[in-house]
């Protein structure tokens, strides 16, 4: 993969990484909804990715894919699981001081904040996977020029 495209890509990740990190800060900063438990876990594997993916364009380290494919995949499984008491509440009640059933925010009868996190980790996956693809065509095809 040429280094346009490694740049590019990285530049793809840091921005949907950075819109869900400000996302969420505006939800709970500027409207005020208190996170609870699944947010504040899934929050630990989203902020971290714009500082250290803009550390990596910066550096011009392309390397670092495997790194935020793990911490983006185990953020997806963590909002896997939100999605779904969001869709099936349990009996049970609350996860903690606020419930992680609160639907604070509803757009279209659908799109939820647990969904747009979710659609935010599987953004990242794809693209770190699509990233992982190019530079294994790459190792296939040594001859390619790096731009």
């Amino acid at each position: 993969m040429g280094n346009k495209n490694k740049e590019r890509l990285l530049m793809a990740i840091w921005v949907v990484s950075t819109i869900a990190t400000f996302g969420s800060l505006f939800f709970s900063e500027i409207m005020k909804y208190e996170p609870c438990k699944l947010c504040w876990i899934q929050r630990i594997f989203m902020y971290p990715l714009p500082i250290i993916i803009g550390i990596a364009i910066i550096r011009k380290d392309y390397n670092q894919i495997w790194s935020f494919l793990t911490l983006a995949s185990i953020g997806f499984i963590v909002s896997i699981y939100h999605n779904y008491i969001m869709l099936f509440p349990p009996e049970l009640g609350s996860c903690g001081r606020v419930s992680c059933t609160t639907d604070y925010f509803n757009l279209l009868g659908f799109i939820t904040i647990p969904l747009m996190a979710f659609t935010a980790f599987l953004l990242i996956i794809i693209l770190c996977i699509v990233g992982l693809k190019m530079d294994k065509q790459s190792e296939l095809n040594p001859g390619e020029e790096q731009e």
